[in-house]
């Protein structure tokens, strides 16, 4: 009888979260966290003894840090970690990344900038802690080692699945605070599914992906301070110009749609460009885009495009670290 194929390799890094979580009790699924019971890649892994029967999937030990918590320091941390499995598990397939579901898809969004591998890579979490009854950590992290042992899932870049759902790093958006479906791609909808035959897609992200991106996370020692000023009725100048007093070197503007801050904003941010913040002008809506008119180009504002402020920040951070040139930072908000 001829021998069964190999199981496709796959590394899980769990950097905590509420699906590495457990409660007091099957019903504590909001404050759970304060318990402290967080389990380590292997635990949870211990937790799905069905994965055994999709994938190989090997624990990366990584420290569980609470999501809020997490920024550029994780990012670069895990980027050389995904590098290292990449390096030490021959034959890998793919690397499942388990985080906390707050920053998930900001620690997306920087990954799919910043790692040079050419494998999947699928970001995983929970709405419920592993504990809690009818809790999604047991499906979302077998469906996301099944969407990164597949082939069709390579060149799309980071991915993010939760809720049977695959979507894009660039794209996806946490909208709701406790439901399953809290992800979501607002505009143009998920890449595809996982569904209970197999993994399916039904479109590619278009805009580069990683490895072929203008950055690498591992030759980055630090971001420059970007920060977010959010409009609202009547928002002045305060905040504007106390991020410049702090040494911002690049400010997202999270304005009214389709894209625009209250006039004592704009006259605010009309002087930090003169004092050399490099300003990108964001929509506070979540969905659409942000166009360079006239009146932005003459105030020498630049345009997100349709990425979220959280994500413009994290891309103006990036491109500050490889060019000081506004019009070369607008052709990679145009291109990643």
């Amino acid at each position: 009888m001829p021998d069964s194929p190999a199981l496709p390799r796959i590394a899980f890094i769990g950097t905590g979260g509420t699906m590495a979580s457990l409660g007091q009790d099957a019903l504590d699924i909001q404050d759970y966290g304060r318990h402290g019971l967080v389990m380590d890649a292997a635990a949870i892994l211990a937790r799905v003894p069905e994965l055994a029967r999709v994938a190989e999937v090997l624990p990366r030990p990584y420290s569980a840090v609470i999501s809020s918590r997490i920024g550029f320091r994780d990012w670069k941390a895990i980027a050389a970690e995904c590098h290292r499995a990449v390096a030490e598990i021959p034959g890998l397939a793919g690397i499942v990344i388990g985080h906390g579901t707050s920053t998930m898809e900001e620690t997306a969004y920087a990954l799919n900038l910043g790692l040079k591998l050419d494998l999947p890579v699928v970001m995983v979490g929970a709405q419920r802690p592993a504990s809690g009854l009818s809790s999604d950590m047991p499906m979302n992290l077998l469906n996301a080692v099944r969407v990164a042992a597949s082939p069709e899932a390579r060149g799309m870049g980071v991915l993010l699945l939760l809720n049977d759902e695959i979507h894009a790093a660039r794209e996806v958006s946490k909208t709701a605070t406790w439901r399953m479906q809290t992800f979501r791609t607002p505009d143009f909808g998920v890449l595809g599914q996982a569904d209970a035959d197999r993994v399916v897609f039904y479109r590619r992200p278009l805009r580069r992906v990683m490895p072929d991106t203008a950055f690498d996370l591992r030759a980055i020692d630090a971001l420059p301070r970007v920060d977010i000023v959010y409009s609202h009725a009547d928002a002045d100048a305060t905040a504007i110009r106390a991020f410049v007093a702090a040494g911002a070197r690049g400010i997202v503007s999270a304005g009214f749609a389709p894209g625009a801050p209250t006039p004592a904003e704009a006259d605010a941010l009309a002087e930090a460009v003169e004092a050399g913040v490099v300003v990108v002008q964001s929509t506070r809506v979540g969905s659409g885009r942000v166009v360079r008119g006239e009146r932005m180009t003459r105030q020498g504002l630049l345009a997100a495009d349709n990425l979220t402020p959280q994500k413009a920040r994290i891309l103006l951070a990036l491109a500050l670290t490889v060019t000081q040139d506004p019009a070369e930072i607008m052709q990679l908000f145009d291109t990643h």
